[in-house]
This record gives C-alpha cells, structure tokens and sequence, in this order.
C-alpha cells in the first residue's frame, strides 16, 4: 500500500489495485461546508445580539419620568418644550441601569420636563452634594463683594488670616489673590496626591495649612485643584460678613431662591467647608443652576449679580487634565475641561456648558444654547477615593454626556 499526491487529491492504491478518492478529499469539501454554515450562524447571532444589546419598544415604553406633583417647579413634557421625547426616554432608560445614581431632573425653558428618583433617592431627599458647594460658595464670594463686604476680587487672601501672616516663609503666598483663588490658580496641590496633604484636609484645622502646605506653583500661572483653596474662601466671606457661610447664604442666597439647606459641614473652628458637604434636595439644586442660566436673575429678583455669574462662567484655564482621577483607559465624554469661577466648562459635540461637579456623580449641567438643565445626585462615596468610586462617578458622567451627545445643534 502506498500513497501519491496530486495537487489538492490524495490517491491511495488499494490492495485491489484500483484507484479510489481518499476520504480526505471528501473532509475538504466537508470542511467548506461547515465553515460556509458557521459564518450563517454567527453572523445570525451577531445580528440577535445587535438586536438584544438595546432596549426593546416595551423596553422604552416601561420608562416613566414625568415630574412629581409639586409647588416649586412648573412641570412640561420633552415635546411641549421642542425636545425629541424618545432622546429623554433612552436617558432614563440608561440611568435605571446605574448602581449609584440617585436622581435625574432635566430643565427645559425653565419648566421641569422630566424626573425620576433611583436606588436610594428620593424627591425629599437631601443629598450631599460634594463639590458642586464650591459653585455655591463662588456666588457667596460675587454676592459679598456685591454688598461691600469684599472690596476686589484682588484683595490679598493674607489679609484675612492676620494670625498666620508673620508665620509665612514663601512670599509668595504674600501675593496670592481672592481671584487666583477662585480660579483654582493659587499654587496649592490638589489633597489626592500625597497622604500627608490628604490628612491635612480631614484634620479640620485649615487656617494653619496656610502655611503648613507648600506651594507647587507660582500663584496665578497654573491650574490645580485645591479644597483647602475653596475652604479659604468660604471663611473669608464668613469673616468679612461677621456671620458664618450658611447663616450668610441662607440669607442673601437660599430664602431668595426658596430653597431649605440640609446639613453643610463645619472645620473644628465651625467655618461651613467652602469646598463641600452641601446638602440639597436635587429639585433645590435644579433651582441653583436655573439661577446660573439666567444670568443670577430668579423669578424677576436680581440675587447674584450678572457680571459676576459672567466672570464666573469664563475659562481661566483650558485643556485640564483629568486623568488623574478617572484611569486613561476609561474615557470621559466631557471634552476640553476648562474652569472658571469655581465652575466647570467642557464639551460634549459641538455642545458647550458649564457646569458645578462633585465626587460620585453630583452634577448641575448648564447648557446655555439650548436653554437646558440636566441635574444628578448620587451615592457621594463620602471619603472613598478609589477605583470602585471613580468608576461609577465617570459612569454617571458619561451617562450626561451620551445624553448631551444626542441633542440637536441649535
């Protein structure tokens, strides 16, 4: 027996001696075959998954976001206000999927035009709002130097810490400004990246840190994130009204807008935190960027003056950095960061906004040209700064941004 190779054949001589198709060649054809039926059944399957992946019409149609009954906002519909209701749809559909999030409002031409609360949330529930206080405590700052409390927005940050001045040893801290200050240009490290400075910050002494926290840059030259920063500045509007923060804004921010504070956390010394621990119901909030669209005007009373929300919706700093954060590899729909008066601004598209950020998903969104408002709250992730915390903040982001992605250009 043996065997002879013919191009793609393979001829056995039997011991018949006749000449016979090795099985093999039949394998071959076999073998076009089978891969012929499987690429018809993956790409079958391909298309069930494409099919599966999204939410179903009874999937879309299960989603309820009409706003609660309620005095404090007028309620309207997606299509009453000129906005594609099935672009609302999808968003509520996709919020219902996160594991945080607690509530999402969307302000269209001032009427309320869609929410729902999830896990945890609730219409009453007053959340804690971490750093969106920053964009608080900046119209505490426009509103005191409004009433003469604060003389310029150039007033020396030492001048109101005479107790640490003669401690200084970098003059340039001598220099530093409110305005440097407010645009997050002081020179001061962001606490997240040393534990040292992480611990100054939960200390509660901040008056000290002053001149315990060394300057990473020269003030005024570049961007970097500072609570310490937004502390200071809180308790400069605190000594130069002679009230506490809360106590000031409840008066010359909060009753005018009609809104009910919760719980806004205090350093040993009692000074409100400049920088955080806010809370507010998400509806009071939506009052606060509702504020903001028009200019510091609410139901016909001027309370934060128009140049100063102006001044505070500019970019003072452009292209920021956020990888720091949220790992490289995980994206950020928000696009060419920039800062302002202790305000956001980015990018989603050919969108532009503003907006005031906390850690965990906090979110008061402004867009401007499309009269719109998209306000989150969320599980703050109180102290937790890592990679489970990120992760859901950045997914709460995202979920805005897809959101924001959709919407028409005017």
């Amino acid at each position: 027996m043996y065997a002879k190779h013919k191009g793609n054949n393979t001829l056995r001589l039997n011991q018949l001696k006749r000449i016979v198709r090795c099985p093999l060649f039949r394998s071959k054809w076999h073998q076009h075959y089978f891969l012929l039926f499987a690429s018809v059944i993956l790409i079958l399957s391909m298309l069930v998954g494409c099919s599966s992946s999204g939410p179903s019409v009874e999937d879309l149609e299960a989603v309820k976001y009409t706003p609660l009954p309620g005095d404090d906002w007028e309620a309207s519909t997606p299509a009453e206000q000129g906005l594609d209701p099935m672009l609302v749809t999808k968003l509520y559909y996709n919020a219902a999927e996160l594991e945080t999030i607690y509530s999402l409002l969307v302000i269209k031409n001032g009427y309320l035009i869609a929410e729902d609360y999830f896990n945890e949330g609730s219409v009453d529930q007053k959340d804690r709002l971490q750093s969106v206080t920053k964009s608080y405590t900046s119209a505490l700052v426009g509103i005191a130097l409004e009433q003469g409390y604060l003389s310029s927005v150039d007033q020396k940050m030492l001048d109101f810490f005479p107790e640490v001045t003669g401690q200084v040893t970098d003059p340039r801290k001598e220099q530093i400004t409110i305005r440097q200050m407010l645009q997050m240009r002081a020179g001061y490290p962001w606490e997240e990246t040393d534990p040292a400075l992480w611990d100054g910050l939960l200390s509660g002494y901040y008056v000290p840190l002053i001149e315990g926290f060394p300057l990473i840059t020269d003030p005024g030259t570049e961007f970097h994130y500072s609570n310490l920063t937004s502390n200071w500045l809180g308790i400069i509007v605190d000594r130069a009204t002679g009230v506490r923060l809360k106590a000031y804004a409840e008066e010359n921010l909060f009753s005018p807008l009609g809104v009910e504070a919760g719980d806004w956390g205090t350093d040993t010394e009692g000074h409100n935190q400049g920088c955080g621990d806010l809370h507010f119901t998400a509806r009071d909030a939506a009052k606060f960027g509702l504020l903001y669209l028009n200019g510091g005007e609410y139901e016909g009373k001027q309370i934060v003056p128009a140049d100063w929300v102006r001044e505070s919706l500019q970019r003072y700093s452009e292209d920021i950095n956020l990888t720091g954060g949220f790992p490289a590899n995980w994206g950020l729909s928000f696009r060419d960061i920039g800062y302002g008066y202790q305000w956001w601004s980015a990018r989603v598209r050919d969108h532009h906004f503003d907006y005031a950020a906390g850690h965990g998903g906090q979110l008061i969104v402004l867009l401007a040209e499309l009269d719109m408002i998209v306000v989150t709250t969320s599980y703050p992730f109180w102290l937790q700064h890592d990679a489970e915390a990120w992760k859901h903040e950045l997914a709460i982001i995202n979920l805005v941004g897809e959101f924001i992605e959709s919407l028409p250009n005017v």
